[in-house]
């Protein structure tokens, strides 16, 4: 079917064969979707092809795609099944990097190189996607789960809602500290807790392991040392590398400028001399879209009409007195391309006028890519008036009221229209002022950097003369020459050739648009054979294009073309092209010695053409370089392996009367050796002057004089620093090999852009990119220069069509440049962001993609492969024992860390209450002493009394517990009791009827109604671990446990008696029990920790009254005092805050349960400022809840009258490093409502000791350090200034609680430490802990963790208990030494100095990596800056890869956004690869009670592919 159609397309009328064409360039070039393309292919050809009406439109689509290519198109060979879809590649200047880089040759490489990669086959995971991520990508793109249905959702935390489910505590399926010997941690890491091995993620994990396993690079061997810390490798030049062995070279002169006595003294002069005396001769004609000429502008057309737009500028714009423009002045000159003439007109108008026209291109939109940076150009120019036409400002986005819309970054510019008929004939007697021309600005021509910065290059008219005159001279131009322009006449060749030599030879310029390009590619060709042109100027995709266009034309002609000008021949991939030209256009008459590529740039204008051949003589050769050599700066030719080399052909001798040498592109401009590449400058009278307005700039470019070797300067003449890279061949033949723009400097060896894309787009792409749309930048990521590819994916291509192009493409750039690729982005099609001609702007491309707002739509990121200079693991030194410690720190004269509360024993404490030795005495003593005193008061959302409890009646109503406990539950004194209620007062009555009946309770958060399968079996698994043999609740919860529903989760025929306490009857108890010691157990507390482990411990009586008695010592509580509580009572300090300090104290507790909150937000802080409360106790999710809901109503809580000038502490009860940024905000944002900043502060506890630190309100204030994070990885502790880089801000856990000592071990091998270094902190105080609870008693584990001691230096042999966090010790005087300011508030008791306690984090949490120690809680930190869209983040290892989790909140388009950035900031920071990104839904993140994240949940949710992720990506 693929022949009739190719043969159908040729017989059809010439204006639908134009019009398929300029679908097929939309379609290449993105502007349109493939599927309308189809639609209007299909209704273009329906009346020609009614054969085809019942085919598959997919077999239709297949015949476009196979079209033959004509044979005679050796360029094309390299991708059989892509001809047409690349057709007439639409005209992108600048920046259309298309069918310039074909070649035989480096495809064949390429495929090679690929070949040899096959064999050892690569087995990259691909990325997970969800399905509905991104809308362009067909349904059946997506990679389908692997033949098994998703396991149903266990956790309950990928609530589809965006806001986070109710906090859980979710241990895995039964981990219980200390159970068995069998389940240790490490076994259930090996199977990831129950998941299936074959599971998916765990399989892509594996591939990802092995694919990282294959030989890196060989890995670099120097150092240096960066920050004393940590060592980053720096890359040091390999000994074998190709060194240059030539001799300095001298610069290269051209030949003479000749002196031809008619050249005029300045251009004007030569406009006015054929204006005056030639005026009917034709000096420029424009065409219409068609392609037709439309107008010819004459010499004396164009004279009168620039004299006219001369006197209108400097007479008519402004009064007499006050002209609007001065000579000198520059204006902005905004004509569209395809209106030569007027541009012409308005050009040579400001010459004579003596003003300084600035071409720009015509904005589009508010939002041009680089508008911006043309609008900085506006400005330093000082430019205050725009010229354009009438048509054009017509077309100018226009605001409501029909302003013209000021433009982002521009200057307010006044419009001024050039057509004929608003301009002013000029009096007889004014004459234009024409001088020889000097050194005075003739005009300025806009240049973008490879940053995006637009400048300005100055061009002086003696200059633009002398420039003139050279071109005229290696052109061999005569009078009356006909030339064809198809490039930009406001810029570069198009306007030296076309605008300015043009006049200055009296040539009549045809001049070829952008737009008739698009809809006839042939155009030009037709041109020169109907013109019979001497002279055309093209780029390479104009002969691409021609090419491909060429069968519908038999009979041009092009022998009257004595030279094709290729102005892009610069482009070491454009010899190809020219061969294929030539090849196919032979036959039509075109010379070979015709052919002509030249190298230009804005700051040296032309700096070499080939001339004209002599028919005949033999063609220039060609260099085949070593692309080896070349990434070392050496020119070698190429012997060894074919698949490296680059072909570059040369583009002629140094221009008239000019001198050139190369100079090495960085550091001193050194001349180079004759086999070395480097920048090529130039120096002669026709260069640009200066960047307009950038002085420093300017010296750097403008006036470069070469040293040699000693660094001496050769000769006195400055040179143009050109921005191309080459070499002076033999013969003082130029080769250009590449840009400096375009240069990536990657571990010291050079790589050219354009030779990447060349690669690329050698791997068959047609099916999955357009040819054009591709660009290359590096990114300066982690000490050296990263290679990113960012290309637009065709729509129809399949997700495992593109990842296999990416793989291929990874492939092919490591083997041909022996370079790896950082990032491989695909983006969707028509979204790269274009430059004004339509190609690719580089520099906003790497913008985007550095902001995180490229949204791509496939995604590879290679750090493991690039990244070779991270620094080498760290050894552990062996046998450093704790004794060599201690004698270490003893001389170094460092104090060993350890710190303590007050002394109990000299607190004067007159209380009654210390007579009472167990609680359930003391209430019975406050029921009889002050049985009316309120002791509870529980609030609900609405911030009403719904219960309260006086002495009295918690007394009675206890009593009445422990009758049915008794009666009802068959109790005997030791049994172990589940007390499941929500957080109220019943929770506490329970628990001291519990007491009071000489039962043990068990308090557990009941479960979740709405997610009984996450909630209740943790609910039943600690009924189970703690043997309860009842269960005491109310009556909703004794339906719920019993209900069908829960039946579904767990086993409800096993739960042990439940009794429901609503009812209780009246009968009272014969007495209550006393245990007979206080080491007696008074209760169990159980808690999921933030690894998921279950533990419970067993809190004694004793334990009981010295915590009560230490919070009341240091909160300074009495029966007077009224607290609030914000805190989930299940555990931890919370429940003791919640159910036993009131009752020890006689203080008020106004009770808020947290999730009343989520109703009104305004709560808790409407009933601290209603009751005047001076303490006040909540939780960090409390405190974010309130930061983040009520930031931005402050002025609604001072409407309200809510104010908390009264608190005089405000606490957070916490088991992890205070988390200062969340604590700052809080402070801040209700500063305003009277909060003071030093009120808010924290508390530390742990399982073993649950309050070791409290702030209390007597005592300094709590302190602040900032330390060196590099440091805290190797356990060290060094302060550093606020700002250094790298460095964290710690505060203290609040001051030590009377009775508690600390001390900081190593918790390898448990000897005490120095403060100056990171350990476990071990703490003793009367309130410890007895023991865990477990099933089996593993006394080991008890041993080590709550009754252990120093091995080294300490002679009290004293009992530890082993906190499990790591953490140091500072005195404050030392730390206000160190520079951080400490604020000592003048009260008694704060005047002696203190120790300060810091936590740093869960010693099981660390990630052990690269023989470091790293806290998750940094590494998210730095994620969470990197992008607006991330909620939320966790961060855990698996198999030695760190897997970084982010929530997005953005749209899901971003989710791609952010895995490089997820990279780089984890390198940067801390010198990390990230093994895997996994990009979720709000919420999806596992978040206890008390608000900790549960990675190791998190990790085993991963592992079983239960997140349903919106985007994995492994990083190769």
């Amino acid at each position: 079917m693929a022949e009739p159609a190719a043969a159908g397309v040729s017989s059809l009328p010439r204006e639908v064969r134009e019009q398929l064409a300029e679908l097929e360039l939309e379609l290449s070039e993105g502007d349109i979707t493939q599927k309308g393309y189809e639609k209007k292919r299909a209704k273009l050809l329906a009346p020609y092809l009614p054969q085809t009406q019942g085919v598959d439109p997919a077999l239709q689509k297949e015949s476009r795609t196979q079209m033959p290519v004509p044979s005679a198109t050796p360029a094309s060979a390299s991708s059989s099944s892509s001809s047409s879809s690349s057709k007439f590649h639409r005209a992108r200047s600048g920046g259309a990097r298309d069918e310039r880089y074909r070649s035989d040759i480096h495809t064949e490489a390429v495929q090679a190189a690929l070949a040899k990669h096959k064999e050892q086959k690569m087995a990259l995971p691909m990325p997970t996607k969800r399905r509905s991520t991104f809308v362009q990508s067909p349904a059946d793109a997506c990679t389908p789960p692997e033949n098994f249905s998703v396991p149903p959702d266990v956790t309950a935390t990928t609530s589809t809602s965006s806001a986070r489910p109710a906090a859980i505590d979710l241990p895995p399926s039964g981990i219980v500290k200390g159970m068995h010997k069998g389940s240790n941690r490490s076994s259930l890491m090996d199977t990831a807790d129950g998941v299936p091995v074959s599971s998916r993620v765990s399989t892509k994990i594996q591939q990802l392991l092995n694919t990282l396993k294959r030989p890196k690079r060989p890995p670099l061997k120097e150092f240096f040392v960066d920050d004393f810390e940590e060592i980053v490798e720096v890359p040091q030049p390999d000994p074998n590398q190709p060194k240059p062995e030539g001799r300095q070279m001298t610069p290269v002169k051209g030949e003479p400028l000749g002196v031809v006595c008619n050249w005029p003294p300045a251009l004007e002069a030569a406009l006015q001399r054929w204006g005056t005396t030639q005026a009917k001769c034709p000096c420029l004609t424009a065409l219409d879209v068609t392609g037709k000429p439309v107008y010819t502008l004459t010499y004396g057309k164009l004279w009168s009409r620039s004299l006219k737009l001369a006197y209108t500028l400097l007479n008519k714009l402004g009064t007499k007195n006050e002209p609007v423009l001065k000579p000198g002045d520059r204006v902005a000159l905004v004509y569209p391309n395809n209106d030569p003439v007027m541009f012409m007109v308005a050009f040579y108008g400001c010459l004579l006028a003596e003003v300084i026209p600035v071409p720009i291109e015509v904005p589009l939109t508010r939002k041009d890519a680089g508008g911006q940076q043309i609008g900085f150009l506006l400005g330093s120019c000082g430019i205050a008036l725009a010229l354009t036409t009438e048509v054009c400002l017509k077309g100018l986005p226009k605001t409501q009221n029909g302003e013209i819309v000021q433009f982002k970054g521009w200057p307010r510019l006044k419009w001024v229209v050039t057509d004929s008929k608003y301009l002013s004939k000029s009096p007889k007697d004014w004459q234009p002022n024409i001088s020889a021309a000097g050194t005075e600005p003739a005009y300025i021509e806009y240049k973008t950097s490879k940053e995006g910065s637009v400048m300005g290059v100055t061009v002086s008219r003696i200059a633009m003369l002398s420039h003139c005159q050279a071109l005229s001279q290696a052109c061999n131009y005569s009078e009356g020459e006909t030339i064809v322009n198809v490039l930009d006449f406001k810029k570069d060749a198009g306007l030296w050739h076309g605008i300015l030599t043009n006049v200055m030879n009296k040539l009549h310029t045809i001049s070829v648009p952008y737009s008739v390009m698009k809809t006839c590619p042939l155009s030009w060709v037709q041109r020169v054979h109907a013109h019979k042109a001497k002279v055309a100027l093209v780029k390479c995709r104009d002969l691409h294009w021609a090419m491909m266009a060429h069968r519908d034309q038999r009979d041009v002609s092009l022998s009257s073309l004595r030279m094709l000008i290729v102005t892009d021949g610069a482009n070491p991939w454009s010899v190809s092209s020219c061969d294929a030209f030539l090849s196919l256009f032979q036959s039509h008459g075109l010379k070979p010695e015709a052919i002509c590529p030249c190298a230009t740039s804005p700051e040296a204008m032309t700096i070499a053409i080939r001339r004209p051949g002599v028919p005949g003589a033999p063609l220039p050769g060609r260099a085949i370089l070593s692309m080896n050599g070349l990434s070392f700066g050496v020119i070698r030719v190429n012997t060894e392996d074919k698949n490296s080399a680059l072909t570059v052909q040369d583009v002629g001798h140094v221009m008239p009367g000019g001198m050139m040498c190369i100079v090495k592109p960085d550091g001193p401009p050194q001349l180079c050796k004759t086999d070395e590449i480097g920048e090529i400058c130039v120096s002669s009278r026709a260069g640009g002057m200066m960047y307009y307005g950038l002085a420093g700039v300017t010296k750097n470019t403008f006036e470069v004089i070469p040293v040699n070797s000693a660094g001496s300067p050769v000769g006195d003449v400055p040179f143009v620093r050109s921005g191309l890279l080459g070499f002076v061949g033999p013969g003082s033949l130029v080769f250009v090999v590449g840009k400096m723009d375009g240069l990536l400097t990657v571990s010291g060896r050079r790589h050219n852009a354009d030779d990447i894309v060349a690669t690329g787009l050698a791997v068959e792409s047609i099916k999955t990119v357009y040819r054009g749309r591709i660009a290359v930048f590096s990114v300066s990521v982690f000490y050296d220069e990263r290679i990113v590819v960012v290309a637009e994916q065709r729509p129809d291509a399949s997700e495992e069509d593109s990842f296999q192009w990416m793989s291929r493409v990874l492939q092919a750039i490591d083997s041909i440049h022996q370079v790896g690729v950082y990032c491989l982005a695909l983006v969707p099609a028509n979204t790269l962001p274009k430059t004004p001609l339509g190609g690719i702007h580089i520099s906003q491309t790497k913008q985007h993609f550095l902001e995180g707002s490229l949204h791509p739509c496939n995604i590879l990121m290679c750090p493991h492969t690039c990244v070779t200079n991270l620094p080498k693991p760290r050894q552990k030194q062996p046998g450093v024992g704790p004794a060599s410690v201690m004698v270490g720190n003893l001389v170094a004269g460092k104090r060993i860390a350890q710190a303590s509360g007050r002394d109990l024993g000299q607190i004067e404490d007159n209380d009654l209450v210390k007579k009472h030795q167990f609680l359930t005495e003391v209430l019975q003593w406050r029921a009889q002493a002050t049985p009316d005193h309120p002791l509870f008061l529980l609030l609900n959302a609405k911030g009403t009394t719904v219960c309260t409890a006086t002495c009295l009646q918690l007394h009675k109503k206890a009593e009445r517990i422990a009758s049915v406990l008794c009666d009802k539950g068959h109790l005997n004194a030791g049994d172990n009791v589940v007390l499941l209620y929500p957080p109220g007062i019943e929770l506490i009555t329970a628990f001291y009827g519990c007491l009071y009946a000489g039962c043990i309770p068990v308090t557990v958060r009941p479960p979740h109604a709405q997610s009984l399968t996450a909630t209740l079996p943790t609910v039943r698994m600690i009924v189970e671990v703690s043997k309860a043999a009842c269960i005491l609740t109310t009556q909703t919860l004794m339906r719920l446990l019993k209900s069908r529903e829960a039946a579904a989760a767990v086993d409800v025929k096993t739960w042990p008696t439940i009794i429901d306490t609503d009812d209780l009857p009246r009968k009272r108890l014969s007495q209550i029990y006393k245990p007979p010691t206080a080491e007696m157990l008074a209760y169990l507390d159980f808690s999921v920790s933030t690894t998921g482990m279950l533990t419970g411990v067993k809190m004694s009586h004793a334990a009981v009254s010295g915590l009560c008695r230490a919070i009341k010592l240091q909160c300074e509580l009495y029966s007077s005092r009224q607290i609030a509580i914000c805190l989930d009572p299940y555990c931890g300090l919370g429940f003791v805050l919640w159910c036993l300090c009131s009752v020890y104290s006689g203080h008020q507790s106004i009770l808020i349960p947290p999730m009343e909150l989520e109703s009104n937000l305004f709560l808790w802080l409407s009933t601290v400022s209603q009751y005047k409360i001076r303490d006040t106790f909540c939780s960090y999710s409390v405190m974010e809840l309130c930061t983040k809901g009520l930031g931005n109503q402050v002025e609604m809580l001072k409407a309200r009258g809510i104010n908390l000038s009264c608190v005089r502490t405000c606490v957070v009860v916490a088991e992890e490093r205070p988390r200062v940024s969340l604590t700052h905000s809080f402070s801040k944002l209700f500063k305003d409502i009277g909060l003071s900043s030093r009120a808010v502060s924290t508390t530390f506890g742990s399982r073993v000791n649950v309050a070791i630190c409290l702030q209390g309100t007597s005592g300094p204030d709590p302190t602040t350090v900032y330390v060196d994070l590099k440091s805290l990885r190797h356990d060290r502790v060094r302060l550093v200034e606020r700002g250094a880089p790298q460095s964290l801000l710690l505060s203290e856990s609040g001051k030590i609680l009377p009775g508690v000592k600390v001390v900081i071990v190593n918790p390898e091998t448990k000897g005490p430490l120095g403060d100056s270094h990171l350990g476990e902190i071990w703490v003793n105080s009367p309130h410890t802990a007895s023991g865990y609870y477990t099933i089996y008693d593993n006394e080991t584990l008890q041993a080590d963790h709550f009754n252990t001691r120093l091995s080294f230096g300490d002679a009290a042999q004293t009992l530890w208990a082993r906190t499990g966090y790591l953490g140091f010790v500072r005195r404050t005087e030392l730390t206000a030494a160190s520079g951080v300011c400490i604020r000592v508030i003048s009260h008694l008791s704060s005047l002696e100095r203190h120790d300060a306690l810091y936590v740093v984090g869960a010693l099981d949490e660390t990630l052990e990596l690269r023989g470091l120690r790293y806290h998750p809680i940094d590494i998210e930190t730095s994620v969470s800056r990197t992008h607006r869209s991330i909620a939320e983040c966790a961060v855990f290892t698996w198999t030695n890869l760190l897997v970084v989790v982010v929530e997005l909140c953005g749209c899901e388009q971003e989710a791609l956004d952010l895995v490089p950035l997820v990279t780089n900031v984890v390198l940067e920071e801390h010198y990390l690869i990230v093994g895997v990104v996994v990009v979720v839904d709000p919420g999806v993140i596992p978040i206890n009670s008390r608000g900790e994240k549960q990675r190791m949940h998190l990790r085993d949710s991963f592992l079983a592919d239960q997140l349903d992720p919106i985007y994995v990506a492994y990083n190769m």
